[in-house]
C-alpha cells in the first residue's frame, strides 16, 4: 500500500466520486490515468450517475450520495459538489467511516471547516482539502528553495487569479445562495499560496467591487506581517489575465509563469537579475493526481494530517477569507451560526 511521489497509485485504495460536474470529471480522469481505483460514483440524479460511470468506466453508479458513502467497497470519497454543500457532504461521508478529499474552497467559512476536521480527527479519518496546486512538482521545489534560504528574507509575495467566466446572473458563480463570487472560487488559490509561503498574516486589508447580484466581481487584498512582509492577492471573475505569481526576497526572486497554479515552469533569479535556474518538469494528465496520491499516503500510513496542507492551515485560510468577506460586506447564509453552536 504505497503512494508514489510522481502522483501514481498502486490501486489498493478505492475511490468514490460524490458529484458528477466538470471538476469531478477532471479529477476522475486524472485518477484513471494514473493507476488509482475509482470504484463508485454518486449523484442525486440516477441518470447523471449512470452517464458518469459509463464515461469513466466506473463499476458502480449510485442514485444518491447516501448510497455512495454507505458503499462498503469505497474507502475515500472525493467531494465535488458545489461548495455550499461541502460541509454537509463531508460530514455525511465521515459519519459513514470514509476518508474525504474535499474540493476547494474547502467550505464556506472557517467554522464549517473546523467542524469537518474535528469530526475526522475524532473518527481517525483523513479530511484533506483538494487544493491541488499545493502538491504539484513546481510548488514542492519552490518550498525547497525557500526553506534553503536561497532567496534571503522573503519580503513580498504576489499572486493573481482572474478569469472571464459566465455573466449569467443565475449561474452559481454569481449566486450568493450558492457561495458565488470571485473570492471563494478564484481567490482561494492566491490566498492559499500566500499562506504556503509566508504563513498566517497579522492583518488583512481588502477591497472589492460587487456584481448586481451581490457577490464580489473582483477583490484585492494586502496581507501584512509583523516584520514588514507583504503579500498582494487579487481575483476577478469577469476579466482574464496572465495569472502570474512572484516570490521576492532580499537575495533574489522567483517568477512563476502563467498559469501559476497549474503545472508550469518558474524562473529563479538572483538579486542582480541573473537566471539561477529555470524549473520545468513535465506533468502527465492535468496534475490533480498528486493530491490524490497525498491522500493515499496519509491513509496508508495511518495519519490524519500531512505537512503540505494540514487541517489547521485549511481552517486558517478559510478564516482569512472570512475576514476579507467581512471587510467587503459579502455574507452567505452559512455564516449564521446554528443555535446549537451559540
Amino acid at each position: 500500500m504505497t503512494n508514489h511521489p510522481n502522483g501514481t497509485s498502486d490501486g489498493h485504495i478505492r475511490w468514490g466520486i460524490l458529484g458528477t460536474g466538470f471538476i469531478a470529471g477532471l479529477q476522475t480522469q486524472d485518477l484513471a490515468e494514473n493507476g488509482f481505483t475509482v470504484q463508485a460514483v454518486g449523484s442525486r440524479n440516477a441518470e447523471s450517475s449512470k452517464a458518469f460511470s459509463e464515461k469513466f468506466a466506473i463499476p458502480t453508479a449510485h442514485a444518491s450520495y447516501e448510497a455512495l458513502v454507505a458503499d462498503p467497497d469505497v474507502d475515500v470519497v472525493y467531494i465535488a459538489s458545489p461548495h455550499t454543500y461541502h460541509h454537509a457532504h463531508a460530514l455525511l461521508a465521515l459519519n459513514a467511516g470514509k476518508h474525504v478529499l474535499v474540493e476547494k474552497p474547502f467550505t464556506i467559512n472557517a467554522r464549517e471547516a473546523q467542524e469537518i476536521f474535528t469530526l475526522a480527527e475524532a473518527k481517525g479519518l483523513v479530511a484533506l482539502e483538494a487544493m491541488w496546486s499545493r502538491f504539484l512538482p513546481h510548488m514542492i521545489r519552490l518550498r525547497e528553495i525557500i526553506a534553503e534560504g536561497s532567496l534571503g528574507q522573503i519580503r513580498k509575495v504576489t499572486a493573481s487569479h482572474n478569469q472571464n467566466l459566465p455573466k449569467d446572473p443565475a449561474h452559481r458563480l454569481n449566486d450568493p445562495a450558492l457561495g458565488g463570487g470571485a473570492l471563494l472560487d478564484l481567490g482561494v488559490y492566491p490566498v492559499s499560496f500566500v499562506f504556503d509561503v509566508l504563513g498566517t498574516p497579522d492583518t488583512i486589508r481588502a477591497s472589492a467591487s460587487m456584481t448586481a447580484t451581490g457577490v464580489d466581481r473582483q477583490t484585492a487584498a494586502i496581507f501584512e506581517y509583523a516584520d514588514g512582509q507583504q503579500a498582494l492577492v487579487d481575483c476577478a471573475l469577469d476579466i482574464a489575465s496572465n495569472n502570474r505569481a512572484a516570490i521576492i526576497g532580499t537575495e533574489g526572486w522567483i517568477d512563476v509563469e502563467p498559469t501559476w497554479y497549474n503545472p508550469t515552469p518558474f524562473t529563479w533569479f538572483d538579486a542582480q537579475g541573473n537566471v539561477v535556474v529555470k524549473f520545468d518538469q513535465r506533468v502527465t494528465s492535468r496534475g490533480m493526481q498528486y493530491q490524490a496520491a497525498e491522500m493515499e499516503r496519509l491513509v496508508s500510513e495511518g495519519l490524519t494530517a500531512g505537512t503540505v496542507l494540514p487541517p489547521s492551515e485549511s481552517v486558517a485560510v478559510m478564516a482569512a477569507m472570512d475576514e476579507i468577506r467581512r471587510q467587503i460586506g459579502l455574507k452567505y447564509d452559512a455564516d449564521a451560526v446554528p443555535s446549537s453552536l451559540q
